[in-house]
């Protein structure tokens, strides 16, 4: 029973955690003013989610426009190919961290639920054994 309960957290887990990231980076994307045509913002989306039947195996996929993550690091088009780093004027682009801090920190989320459901779920079933063993022992 209690795997059951186990199993179906995962699920939900899981389910929501692409559709929350999309509403994260979207939120972030607007707080910062990285919005200038909206092509970005736009561009963010959930491409979608696999799972063993149990859900202890997980593929998560999200997409958005490749520049963002050069908006994420403060880096572009006022840097020409080749530059060893000294472009003669300051750097105007600044770094809008829209993506990487909240990706990761939702990462390390993800790990710690997992390691927490599958834990309990493993302990439920090493006791369980054990007392059916127990059971058996005692019974006769």
């Amino acid at each position: 029973m209690s795997t059951d309960r186990n199993l179906e957290e995962r699920r939900k887990y899981v389910t929501a955690f692409n559709s929350t990231m999309i509403k994260i980076w979207k939120e972030q994307i607007t707080l910062l003013g990285v919005i200038d045509t909206g092509a970005l913002y736009r561009s963010v989306v959930a491409v979608g989610a696999t799972a063993d039947g149990k859900y202890t195996s997980v593929s998560l996929r999200q997409q958005f426009n490749e520049y963002g993550l050069y908006v994420d690091y403060g880096t572009g088009s006022n840097t020409r190919r080749g530059n060893p780093g000294d472009i003669g004027m300051d750097n105007r682009r600044k770094r809008k961290r829209w993506f990487s801090r909240k990706y990761y920190a939702s990462v390390m989320n993800i790990r710690d639920f997992f390691a927490d459901n599958l834990g309990r779920q493993c302990t439920d079933i090493i006791s369980n054994a054990l007392t059916r063993d127990l059971s058996r022992r005692f019974s006769t």
